[in-house]
């Protein structure tokens, strides 16, 4: 397949036309991949479910051990019923939004809930003035300082890893999940979602707690929840937050050049782009959310010249931790000590 290479400046806007038709031919969804990628992976999720379960008599770290990959397995669930969501998966529009459904009840996910809020992600990322909706919380320097010193420290704790990728993740899939408070006024799509999943889920729980018993169910379910629960938002984070992101005012807000310039592509090791679905090839994604997570490598094959827009590896990745500001000024985010470090500069240092 050849196409004309163009790579956008951080400068000017990503050109439509060129860049977002040499994409369209890789939207083609295939019937027998999808059904392939689907069987199998909940195949290893239930192997690994019961190979965590027959460990308990053996010894509960081997069964925290198999907890890790068996994260792993659900992570890529979700990162299917992601796809369906954006009728991506199959070729059908049917089988996309009932697989998403049913996958729903095993990632805790409300589908068509979580599945509108996350289009609204796609329409606003990059966006300053449309914050607050699908995206994890971050304020300019100007937002942070105007806020009181309770305020601040809010901020501060919301941005701390424990809470980030810990008490918020779980906050998130079994409270948030569970009720769609903040969107009662949008009418009843999204509370029969949310109740029509959480009927789901408590069927599955009885299930459960009928074949193996409260106490194995809680032992072996609760360590995989948690843990796929942090690795899924610590994903989210990674793909738009580091440190040459490119956010706008809606002004000069562009769609393409947002979702280009200010999404990540996150080159993560062989097996871990198995785990997520190559989800880290989030700038294309961002560009055509309707090409499958099965063809998104196929993009980067053809076209090695988009592989280097916004590179980050798994260990700068770590780094991006400590990012909690956007300076409008610098176009960066930055840290808090950076920001502390800016207003109580050195002796004969010029301030900022």
């Amino acid at each position: 397949m050849t196409i004309q290479s163009y790579v956008p400046s951080r400068n000017e806007a990503v050109s439509a036309g060129a860049l977002i038709k040499s994409l369209a031919g890789y939207r083609r969804a295939s019937w027998s991949r999808a059904s392939f990628e689907l069987v199998m992976t909940i195949g290893f999720l239930i192997a690994g479910w019961f190979a965590m379960w027959a460990s308990l008599s053996i010894g509960y770290w081997l069964t925290l051990l198999i907890a890790i990959p068996v994260a792993g397995f659900l992570v890529r669930l979700f990162m299917i019923q992601h796809d369906c969501g954006h009728g991506a998966f199959f070729p059908n529009r049917f089988m996309n939004d009932w697989t998403g459904r049913i996958l729903g009840i095993l990632t805790l996910t409300p589908y068509d809930y979580w599945k509108r809020n996350h289009a609204f992600h796609h329409a606003t990322s990059g966006n300053l003035d449309r914050r607050g909706r699908g995206d994890i919380l971050t304020l300019t320097i100007d937002e942070y300082l105007a806020r009181s010193s309770w305020g601040r420290f809010c901020y501060r704790a919301y941005r701390n890893p424990l809470i980030l990728f810990g008490a918020g993740p779980a906050f998130l899939f079994f409270l948030q999940h569970r009720l769609p408070v903040g969107q009662m006024r949008e009418g009843l799509r999204a509370w029969i979602s949310v109740i029509g999943t959480n009927i789901g889920i408590a069927s599955l729980v009885c299930l459960m707690i009928w074949s193996v018993g409260s106490g194995a169910l809680l032992a072996v379910h609760l360590p995989v929840i948690l843990l796929a629960a942090s690795m899924g938002v610590w994903l989210f984070y990674v793909q738009h937050q580091f440190e040459h992101v490119v956010w706008t005012r809606d002004a000069n807000w562009k769609f393409h050049h947002a979702a280009f310039l200010g999404s990540s592509h996150y080159e993560l090791p062989a097996v871990l782009r198995w785990f997520t679905a190559n989800i880290g090839i989030h700038h294309i994604h961002h560009l055509c959310s309707g090409i499958p997570f099965y063809r998104l490598p196929h993009v980067l094959r053809d076209r090695p010249d988009l592989a280097k827009a916004e590179r980050v590896t798994l260990i700068q990745s770590l780094s991006n931790i400590r990012l909690s500001l956007w300076d409008e000024t610098g176009q960066r985010l930055i840290s808090f000590r950076q920001l502390r470090d800016s207003a109580n500069p050195p002796i004969g240092t010029p301030s900022r």
